[in-house]
């Protein structure tokens, strides 16, 4: 065989080597940043995805299911309360309105309720407490929300989110209202807001 063409095969097969090598090393190295990116987004230990995490509610068969209930609240300020102390049969009618700080009609509603609060405290006698069922991470919403909002009523944080396991309905979908009577008794239901809405709220508590 002629010599020149030896020597081709021999650049030939060199080139091929040299390819094949850095393929190799390409390959690997891309290996490398993949890890090193599955890791990168990997929480560190003791940290939690503020999307994913929640704090664990009890058990639903250990929740007090009648009113006054035994859940635990916060308010703004960071304070801790059981329902129990809060919601006093006291011989008032109890309003307890359940709302998310992203939810808007829940906003309107709290609004059209604070514009009236004044006169209907004159008018008649009665509880009302804004129970926010934010996620536990939303608490900092939760805190801006009420400082901000210059509501004439009390508001509480669900941190746990155990309401949904004692209202009727589980609290799906939101605001929604309920009006217990002097004994505890929900005597009145509503889900969602349309303007108006808080006129026939007033309704309701002026019956009890």
């Amino acid at each position: 065989m002629d010599i020149t063409i030896i020597r081709g095969y021999l650049h030939e097969s060199k080139n091929l080597s040299t390819v094949l090598h850095m393929n190799s090393i390409l390959s690997f190295s891309l290996f490398l940043m993949t890890v090193q990116f599955s890791f990168s987004q990997t929480p560190a230990a003791g940290k939690q995805n503020p999307v994913l995490y929640r704090e664990t509610a009890r058990p639903e068969d250990k929740i007090q299911k009648t009113f006054p209930y035994d859940i635990k609240l916060k308010n703004a300020d960071g304070k801790e309360f059981v329902s129990s102390s809060l919601f006093k049969q006291n011989g008032k009618p109890t309003v307890l309105l359940f709302w998310l700080t992203t939810c808007g009609p829940c906003k309107m509603e709290m609004e059209a309720i604070k514009n009236k609060y004044e006169s209907w405290s004159k008018e008649s006698k009665f509880n009302f407490f804004a129970i926010s069922t934010d996620w536990s991470h939303n608490t900092e919403k939760f805190v801006e929300r009420v400082k901000t909002s210059g509501w004439p009523f009390a508001a509480y944080h669900d941190f746990n989110q155990e309401f949904k396991y004692v209202m009727p309905g589980g609290l799906n979908g939101l605001p929604q209202v309920f009006v217990l009577n002097k004994k505890g008794e929900v005597v009145f239901h509503k889900r969602k807001y349309m303007p108006g809405d808080e006129d026939k709220l007033f309704e309701e508590i002026q019956k009890l």
